[in-house]
């Protein structure tokens, strides 16, 4: 598997240059106290790793539930676990940092809520439906923004215990609909929607951070943002997120997804 990702790599970077000015822009305006020579080495890593992503997510669709549980290990589960006893739904709030497929599809297997993957449709009309069900066929539930709120509501209002997976570092679709606040030495905006859910049914908030313990190998570390978010003031879950995010992707930078253009939207965009 990992012969084919050298090959992607060296047809994607060496070859393409796929998003290459948008990697350097990124690195550089995000570690402007880094040589070039640095941002040249992170810039390779990641160019490995973005090839890796991609023979995972190929081989993500077909795996077996133990070979994928196998490879996405949840280190302390049992943080969202006493949750469920609890019969409490949760936020899970993370980033596209690491493999996060394979979480979308062995949430339901992680952990003892219904698991819930919140996310965009691919934009491939004939290629979406049938990743849809390959990333379902364990058990997760995927939603998209459409119809995320009634889902949600219906499941608080039968009493289900949910885990809502939702990856916050997408860029939002609106300025005026964002909460903005420096991230890298920028300004940028994030989506507030899991704070949203958060402060609607007072759910607790947890972060889980995904380490690449080798190639192949992923460690999944929960940690608590906000356990009563109404009691906190308005954005305070988001903020925390985002500086939790921040300090992971400075330690590791190799591993966030740095061909996105994250910084497209502008404040004073309508």
């Amino acid at each position: 598997m990992y012969l084919v990702s050298e090959i992607i790599y060296l047809v994607a970077y060496k070859l393409l240059g796929y998003r290459k000015k948008v990697v350097r822009d990124n690195l550089a305006a995000s570690f402007p106290e880094k040589g070039e020579k640095e941002l040249r080495r992170i810039e390779r890593r990641f160019y490995h790793h973005l090839s890796d992503l991609l023979v995972e997510g190929i081989y993500n669709l077909f795996a077996s539930p133990s070979s994928i549980m196998k490879r996405y290990r949840v280190k302390n589960r049992e943080l969202v676990n006493r949750y469920y006893e609890a019969g409490q739904t949760v936020v899970l709030m993370s980033a596209h940092y690491n493999d996060w497929e394979y979480m979308v599809t062995s949430l339901n297997m992680q952990l003892f809520h219904h698991g819930i993957g919140v996310g965009k449709k691919l934009s491939n009309k004939v290629l979406e439906p049938w990743v849809f069900r390959r990333r379902t066929r364990f058990g997760t539930e995927v939603v998209y923004s459409d119809t995320v709120r009634e889902v949600v509501d219906f499941y608080q209002r039968n009493r289900v215990p949910c885990a809502l997976m939702m990856l916050s570092d997408q860029s939002p679709a609106h300025a005026d609909k964002a909460y903005w606040t420096t991230f890298f030495h920028r300004e940028t905006a994030f989506l507030y929607g899991a704070e949203y859910f958060a402060r609607k049914y007072d759910l607790p908030v947890l972060y889980y951070r995904v380490d690449k313990v080798k190639r192949g190998r992923y460690e999944v570390t929960f940690s608590l943002l906000c356990e009563h978010p109404n009691e906190v003031p308005q954005y305070s879950v988001v903020e925390s997120y985002v500086r939790t995010l921040e300090k992971d992707i400075a330690a590791r930078p190799e591993y966030w997804l740095w061909s996105h253009r994250r910084w497209k939207l502008k404040r004073n965009e309508r």
